[in-house]
C-alpha cells in the first residue's frame, strides 16, 4: 500500500476543500493519504509556514484562497519545491463570472457569514429536534418534509441532515396496529412532502441488534425477530402505498444519498406547485 501526503490549504474553515479532496481520494484504492489541513491561512507568514511543512513532507497542495497575493506566494513556493499546486475553485469561479457577467468579491469565509440562510438552518434544526419521533404533532403540519418509517430506518439522522440544508423536517414512527398520532390526510398537510423510509428486514434486524447491544440489552424480543420485523416493513409499505406516499429504500443508501433523494422530490413538488399557480393566473 502506498503512502502519500496531501496539503489542504484554506483561508476559511477548510470544510469545502476537505469535502472536495476526500470525495476525490475515495476514488483511489490501495493508498494511504495523510491529510495536512491548514485553515484560516490569511497572512504571508502563515503561507510561509505551510510551504515549510510542504518542504518537509512533499505532496500535492490543494487550496481555496481568494487573496491574490497569498495565492501567488503559495503557487510560486510550490513551483520551487516541485510539487503540484491546485486551485480547485478556479474553474467554477471562472464559469460563474462568465455566466453572471460580474466579478467575484474575493472575500474569504463569505459562505459562513450569518445571513438569512444561516438562521433558516438554525430554525430548521430546532424544528427537527422538537418534532423527532412523533413529538409535538399539534404543529407538525408546519414541516416542509415529514418522514415515516418503522424503528431504525434512519429517520432522525435524515431529518437532522435536511435541517442543515434549511429544510424543516419531522418524523413519525410507524408501529403496526397503532394509528399514526395525527391525521396526515388533513388538508393542512397539503404543502408537506410526506415520505416513507424502508429497509431490508434482515439488515433492519442487524441494526436493531447493534442498538440493543449498545444499550447492554441481551433479552430476545419481537423487536429483533425477523418474521416480526418483516411484518412491520410490509405494514409500513402498505400504509404508504394506500396514501400514495413515496418510499425510499435506505438499505444501501447513506444519509446523504437519502437526503438528496428527498430534496429532489421536494424540488419537483415545489416546482409543480408553482407551475399550477401560474396556470391559475
Amino acid at each position: 500500500m502506498n503512502n502519500y501526503h496531501i496539503h489542504l490549504v484554506s483561508d476559511s474553515t477548510g470544510e469545502t476543500i476537505e469535502t472536495l479532496a476526500r470525495a476525490c481520494i475515495a476514488q483511489f484504492s490501495d493508498i494511504t493519504v495523510c491529510e495536512n489541513v491548514w485553515t484560516l491561512v490569511r497572512t504571508s507568514g502563515q503561507v510561509s509556514k505551510v510551504l515549510n511543512a510542504v518542504k518537509n513532507h512533499p505532496g500535492v497542495v490543494i487550496f481555496t484562497m481568494v487573496d491574490r497575493g497569498l495565492r501567488t506566494q503559495l503557487e510560486k513556493g510550490c513551483e520551487s519545491l516541485g510539487v503540484p499546486c491546485i486551485a480547485v475553485l478556479d474553474p467554477i469561479m471562472a464559469s460563474l463570472k462568465d455566466y453572471f457577467h460580474t466579478e467575484a468579491m474575493f472575500k474569504p469565509g463569505l459562505q459562513h457569514e450569518m445571513d438569512q440562510n444561516y438562521f433558516d438552518r438554525i430554525e430548521a434544526m430546532h424544528f427537527a429536534l422538537a418534532h423527532d419521533d412523533g413529538q409535538s404533532t399539534h404543529e407538525i403540519h408546519k414541516a416542509d418534509v415529514i418522514l415515516l418509517g418503522v424503528s431504525r430506518t434512519s429517520k432522525t439522522p435524515t431529518c437532522v441532515y435536511l435541517a442543515n440544508k434549511g429544510i424543516k423536517a419531522a418524523n413519525i414512527p410507524i408501529v403496526p396496529q397503532c394509528p399514526l398520532p395525527t391525521d396526515l390526510s388533513d388538508p393542512k398537510f397539503s404543502k408537506c412532502l410526506i415520505v416513507g423510509l424502508t429497509k431490508d428486514p434482515r439488515r433492519l434486524v442487524q441494526v436493531r441488534k447493534n442498538r440493543l447491544s449498545m444499550l447492554n440489552e441481551t433479552s430476545q424480543t419481537n423487536y429483533i425477530d425477523l418474521d416480526t420485523v418483516a411484518s412491520e416493513v410490509q405494514f409500513a409499505r402498505k400504509l404508504c402505498n394506500k396514501n400514495s406516499w413515496p418510499m425510499i429504500d435506505v438499505t444501501r443508501k447513506s444519509i446523504e444519498e437519502t437526503s438528496t433523494a428527498i430534496i429532489n422530490m421536494k424540488m419537483k413538488r415545489d416546482q409543480a406547485y408553482e407551475d399550477s399557480n401560474w396556470d391559475d393566473e
